[in-house]
């Protein structure tokens, strides 16, 4: 099986660097650094921690976990690897030159043993859920220790690798650990083959992650510049599906709260000017956030068109709606506006994040909506209402404060496989 996925890998290929080539000319972008995603990389650094974190919210989950390897393991070298140009641009903010990134190397076995050969790693640490085959199977081969670190799978994920389920299995068994977030996420993994063994539930790292002081800095100059006794709510990591609703929503709020203000960050960046296009066409005043222009009591909508900020404008924000929530995408993280002490709104369609869903729930932290009207009326309603808005964010900071430690946990882990 694995001979004919890595066949098709390779007749795939061309197909696979022209998407690389479109997105990179959507964004405006160039295409810099492509051997890397061929294995060809420096041989320096040698010796250390490989951590693979695919995109932005891997990068942010795995800060915390490479902080305390930093701090425990400081003759390590760390080299990071993601699949994105965005993810890069995160490693470059968050770590500056303390660790070396790469671009992840191609799922091809040539490009595997490329760069293994030049970065010589002691363990691979694998954030949330990255299979990929010959990445896998050659680390096997080469008995280079791997742990999946956070790791998680949606009943959705489970329905589609059980299609290949006769070889999961052995793609499982590359794994020294799977570092489950929660019990749910242990029995699929069991489901697919991983044995008793390897399964250990350690809760999720992002409930250790923190606020850096430069986000809560600009978070003030945000609140500042924005309108310091403004209502201000934020539609955050939204697509392109769900644009329509956030912005009918924005206007239903603005006919009852004229001052309130919508931060408007869309996930993917090549939405950012379309977003903008969007909101001007309802008539709409509109200003985007790298203009650097003076925001007045009749801007309606501030859109983030910057990177490394999300934190920022959650922390200039009152109210957080998190997006990829309205359309089957499966939602974003939840835990960063509950950590700044916001009330969440969220879409029912939460089926990446449904154990954390689960507790901010329980916990009377969040509020689900289904379209523009339940939108704007759950903004409304915690805009207007200072005790209920303050009562909801103390529940979800509780909850993140509750459910910390798992990075403790992964260090147990790693350890061992180290040495």
């Amino acid at each position: 099986m694995r001979t004919i996925y890595t066949l098709i890998a390779y007749l795939i290929m061309p197909l696979v660097l022209a998407r690389l080539y479109w997105k990179a000319y959507r964004r405006k972008q160039k295409v810099t650094r492509l051997k890397e995603r061929f294995g060809y990389c420096n041989t320096g650094m040698q010796g250390g921690i490989w951590l693979h974190a695919v995109s932005v919210g891997e990068v942010i989950a795995a800060v915390p976990l490479v902080k305390k390897l930093k701090i425990k393991y400081p003759h390590y070298p760390i080299v990071i690897t993601t699949m994105t140009v965005t993810g890069a641009e995160r490693v470059a903010a968050l770590f500056d030159d303390s660790v070396q990134h790469c671009f992840v190397p191609y799922d091809l076995p040539l490009a595997i043993k490329r760069f293994l050969a030049a970065k010589k790693p002691k363990i691979l640490i694998i954030m949330e859920t990255e299979l990929w085959p010959n990445l896998l199977y050659v680390c096997q081969q080469q008995q280079l220790p791997v742990l999946l670190a956070n790791a998680r799978m949606s009943a959705r994920s489970l329905r589609g690798y059980q299609k290949i389920g006769f070889w999961m299995k052995d793609i499982l068994k590359a794994f020294q650990y799977i570092a489950a977030q929660t019990k749910d996420d242990a029995d699929r993994f069991s489901a697919l083959g991983a044995s008793a063994q390897q399964l250990v539930i350690t809760g999720s790292v992002k409930f250790d992650m923190t606020v850096p002081e430069s986000s809560t800095q600009q978070a003030h100059l945000f609140r500042q510049r924005f309108g310091a006794m403004r209502p201000i709510w934020i539609a955050a990591s939204t697509h392109e599906d769900e644009e329509e609703i956030v912005l009918k929503a924005a206007q239903l709020v603005l006919k009852q709260l004229p001052n309130a203000l919508l931060l408007w960050v869309p996930r993917h960046p090549e939405r950012f000017s379309k977003v903008m296009a969007r909101a001007l066409k309802q008539g709409l005043n509109v200003t985007l956030r790298s203009l650097d222009e003076d925001v007045s009591e009749s801007t309606q909508i501030v859109v983030g068109d910057s990177m490394g900020e999300l934190l920022a404008y959650y922390g200039a924000s009152d109210v957080a709606f998190v997006g990829g929530s309205l359309i089957p995408t499966g939602g974003h993280n939840l835990l960063e506006p509950a950590m700044l002490g916001l009330p969440v709104i969220t879409g029912p369609h939460i089926f990446n994040f449904s154990e954390i869903f689960k507790l901010l729930q329980l916990a009377d932290a969040l509020r689900v909506v289904n379209d523009e009207q339940s939108l704007a009326a759950a903004v409304l309603t915690l805009l207007q209402d200072g005790t209920l808005r303050a009562q909801l964010g103390q529940h979800g900071l509780q909850v993140v404060q509750q459910n910390q430690g798992a990075v403790d946990k992964h260090m147990a882990l790693i350890g061992p496989l180290l040495k």
